[in-house]
C-alpha cells in the first residue's frame, strides 16, 4: 500500500546557478509514499526548518545520492505506528524528527555515544531508511531520504529512532528548531565543551546553531559569551539575547581569548581562527560542516605546548530522547527562548526563495508549513 505526497525533490547536486528562485533545483513533486514497516511511523509534516545541511546537498558540498527528497529537522503527527508495539508512540503524538537513528546495537550505542553510529551514518550516507530500503519513489523510480526524515514534503515515514516524542502545546514551529538547530548548537555547548558556569564562551557564525549555542552557553551560565559574525542583523540579535560583545569577523583580532570557542560557519579558515582565539589550555568545539575536500591547518605544537582541545561535535554530541526534553524544559523555564531564533514560516512552494535567503545570510531559520 502507498499515499500520495508532495515533496521537494532534488534531482542533482552541485551544478545548479543562483539565484535558486530561478533555477528551482527543488521541484516539488508528487510521490508515492509506501506504508510504514515494523518499527517505522508514518508522519504527516507540520514544520519544517531549513538548515544549511539542506543547502550544502543543494550546492555539492554535502555529496548526497540523487534524486533525494530534502529537509531533515521538523515537527511532525504521528499518523501510523506501522506496529511499534513499544508503547512509545500513539496515532495523534506530535514529534521531532532528528537526523541521525542511533541503532542502539553497535559500539558506539552501546558506549552512550549514539551520535557516532556507524549504522545510521552508513543509512543517512546512501539515503535509505535504517531498517533497510527507501519509501519513496516517483513513478516507479527510487527517490532517496533526506538523513532519513525527508521533511520538506506534505507526510514522511520515519523510522522510531528517528522521533522524541513531544508535549502537543509546544507550536510545531517552535518544536521543528529542537531537532537540529537546538539540539546541534546547545548540544555543542552543554555535552561536547561541558561549559561551566563562568567560563568564557566565543561562538563563530550566528545562523540557528550558532544562536543556539549562544543560548546554551547563557543558560549554561557561561560569562562572558561573545560572538562572531559579518551580518549587522545578526549581531543585533545576539545582543538581544545576552551576548556580551558582538563584532564582525574584520574586528575579531581585537577580542581576548576565550576558555571555550564554539565554530559554527563550516569553513576550514574560520576553524583555524577559532583555534587560535582560544587561550592556553582551551576547549574548541567545532560544528560546521566544511566542503570535504576543505582541509585545517594550525600549528602543530600549539596542541601540546598550549595544551588545547580541538573537538568535533556531530548533533551536539548529543542523545535526543534524552536531551530534546531537557531543552524543551529549559525553554519552558525561559532560559531557552528559541522561537526567538525564527525568521519566517512560509509555505513550501516557497522553498527556493527560502534557499536563496540563507545562502545570502539574510535568514536565521526559516520554516515551511506543508499545510499552508
Amino acid at each position: 500500500m502507498s499515499i500520495e505526497i508532495i515533496a521537494a525533490v532534488l534531482a542533482s547536486s552541485g551544478d545548479t546557478a543562483r539565484p535558486y528562485a530561478t533555477t528551482r533545483p527543488l521541484a516539488l513533486r508528487t510521490l508515492r509514499l509506501d506504508d510504514p514497516r515494523p518499527g517505522e511511523l508514518l508522519v504527516r509534516i507540520d514544520a519544517a526548518g531549513i538548515c544549511h545541511s539542506d543547502l550544502s546537498v543543494i550546492n555539492g558540498d554535502r555529496p548526497r545520492p540523487m534524486p533525494m527528497a530534502l529537509g531533515h529537522e521538523a515537527a511532525a503527527t504521528v499518523l501510523a505506528t506501522g506496529d511499534v508495539d513499544d508503547g512509545r508512540f500513539a496515532v495523534g503524538d506530535q514529534v521531532v524528527l532528528v537526523f541521525l537513528p542511533a541503532c542502539g546495537d553497535c559500539v558506539a550505542c552501546a558506549s552512550g555515544e549514539g551520535y557516532l553510529c556507524a549504522n545510521a551514518a552508513a543509512a543517512n550516507g546512501e539515503g535509505r531508511l535504517m531498517r533497510g530500503g527507501r519509501r519513496l519513489s516517483d513513478g516507479g523510480d527510487v527517490v532517496h531520504h533526506h538523513l532519513g526524515v525527508s521533511a520538506f514534503a506534505t507526510h514522511a515515514v520515519v523510522d522510531r529512532r528517528s522521533a522524541v516524542k513531544v508535549d502537543r502545546d509546544i507550536p510545531a514551529e517552535t518544536a521543528a528548531l529542537f531537532g537540529c538547530a537546538v539540539l546541534t548548537g546547545v548540544g555543542a555547548v552543554m555535552n561536547t565543551a561541558r561549559v561551566r558556569p563562568g567560563e568564557s564562551v566565543l561562538i563563530y557564525g550566528l545562523g540557528g546553531v550558532g544562536l543556539a549555542a549562544l543560548l546554551g552557553a547563557l543558560a549554561a551560565g557561561a560569562q562572558p559569551v561573545t560572538a562572531v559574525d559579518p551580518f549587522p542583523e545578526k549581531r543585533a540579535l545576539a545582543r538581544e539575547l545576552g551576548a556580551a560583545q558582538v563584532v564582525a569577523p574584520d574586528d575579531a583580532a581585537g577580542l581576548a581569548k576565550a576558555d571555550v570557542v564554539i565554530e559554527t560557519v563550516g569553513q576550514a579558515a574560520v576553524l583555524a581562527q577559532a583555534y587560535c582565539a582560544a587561550r592556553r589550555g582551551g576547549r574548541i568545539v567545532t560544528v560546521g560542516l566544511p566542503n570535504p575536500a576543505d582541509m585545517l591547518s594550525i600549528p602543530a605544537l600549539s596542541l601540546v605546548a598550549e595544551g588545547k582541545t580541538l573537538a568535533g561535535s556531530y548533533m551536539g554530541s548529543s542523545i535526543p530522547a534524552r536531551d530534546i526534553p531537557r531543552y524543551i524544559a529549559l525553554w519552558r523555564a525561559g532560559r531557552l527562548p528559541v522561537e526567538r531564533l525564527l525568521t519566517s514560516v512560509s509555505p513550501l512552494a516557497d522553498i527556493n526563495m527560502l534557499m536563496d535567503q540563507l545562502a545570502d545570510g539574510l535568514a536565521v531559520r526559516q520554516v515551511v508549513k506543508p499545510g499552508l
